[in-house]
């Protein structure tokens, strides 16, 4: 037979305080001496007590359930991400339910108006089709954070990079790498509304060079896929290749290289590529992969300490940071 579980009642007779002092302990509450809280603690390790998370969220009057909503699990950066919430909300005392939009407007719009299956205390959602105007009209009162590229002007608190300064980072590279014609992949239209698309821009012209716009390739999406389609089409074109190429995302670039690869263009010697968001698969790939790197971790992390502390997030924008990682696509 095993042994019963640990309860409360038991923690409280080992450390020799009262139940509401051990609930007190693990909900964190102030005003709680360390020899106290100290006592507690030994308590609940010598015992292996673990709290009834269910019992504690029906207390608070929460459902002990956050929602991470991206456009497809099946994408790298996204299935990290997810990851990273997974172990940010559990560390907060909730599990998450994981949806998926494709990017669709109307499953989108469903999402935030907090139309799930089951009741959650807050959505992290990462918006693709959405506006700014609908996010502000939601009279659902669930506490909202968003992520992603566009920040859609303050309408709810905002986790994410800068976009612009990172994308300006990676074409400064290529250029400090000896590359005078640029082009990018993925900068999707309109693109006085693309953030990368500006950063990349601003850094090219602060170069003195040009910005042929045979070279800026729009793409139907950000799979391997669509950048191996998006360098084919430059190709076709019988027009002078770039010497230094940006890609939105590491999956682009990838599908770039192998594009590249297959018409005998070596990689870094004819076109350097660097991509965006440091995938676990880039450090692999041959030649391996150069990079902004986001922070997924810090992202999660305070993404869910924004919808634990709803009242104080208000439109908070909170910037996260990210680092240039050099690999063997960029090394001329």
């Amino acid at each position: 037979m095993t042994a019963p579980r640990p309860r409360l009642a038991d923690v409280a007779e080992r450390a020799g305080v009262s139940m509401k002092t051990v609930s007190n302990v693990i909900n964190d509450y102030p005003h709680i001496s360390a020899a106290t809280r100290s006592r507690v603690e030994t308590a609940i390790d010598a015992l292996g007590y673990r709290p009834n998370l269910s019992a504690r969220n029906l207390a608070r009057g929460r459902a002990g359930m956050i929602a991470l909503v991206v456009p497809q699990l099946d994408m790298p950066y996204f299935a990290s991400l997810a990851r990273h919430v997974i172990d940010a909300a559990h560390g907060a005392g909730s599990v998450v339910l994981i949806e998926q939009t494709g990017g669709d407007l109307q499953a989108e719009r469903q999402l935030v108006a907090g139309e799930f299956a089951r009741r959650v205390d807050g959505i992290i959602l990462n918006p693709l089709a959405v506006g700014a105007e609908e996010i502000a009209r939601r009279t659902d009162q669930t506490p909202l954070v968003l992520l992603g590229e566009r920040t859609l002007d303050g309408v709810a608190p905002h986790v994410g990079i800068d976009n612009h300064a990172a994308a300006a980072i990676a074409a400064e590279h290529l250029i400090e790498r000896g590359c005078t014609r640029l082009g990018m992949i993925g900068a999707s239209p309109p693109l006085r509304q693309n953030v990368r698309y500006l950063g990349f821009r601003q850094a090219v012209r602060a170069a003195g060079l040009d910005l042929d716009q045979h070279l800026l390739r729009p793409t139907a999406g950000v799979r391997g896929i669509d950048g191996e389609r998006a360098v084919e089409e430059m190709i076709d074109t019988g027009k002078p290749l770039p010497d230094g190429l940006f890609c939105a995302t590491d999956w682009l670039a990838l599908g770039a290289i192998r594009a590249l690869h297959r018409h005998r263009i070596a990689v870094p010697q004819d076109v350097a590529v660097i991509g965006f968001d440091d995938i676990p698969y880039g450090e692999a790939s041959t030649p391996s992969l150069s990079t902004i790197a986001t922070d997924r971790e810090q992202i999660a992390r305070r993404a869910v300490a924004l919808l634990n502390a709803p009242d104080k997030a208000a439109a908070e924008e909170v910037t996260i940071d990210f680092e240039l990682i050099v690999r063997e696509s960029t090394a001329r």
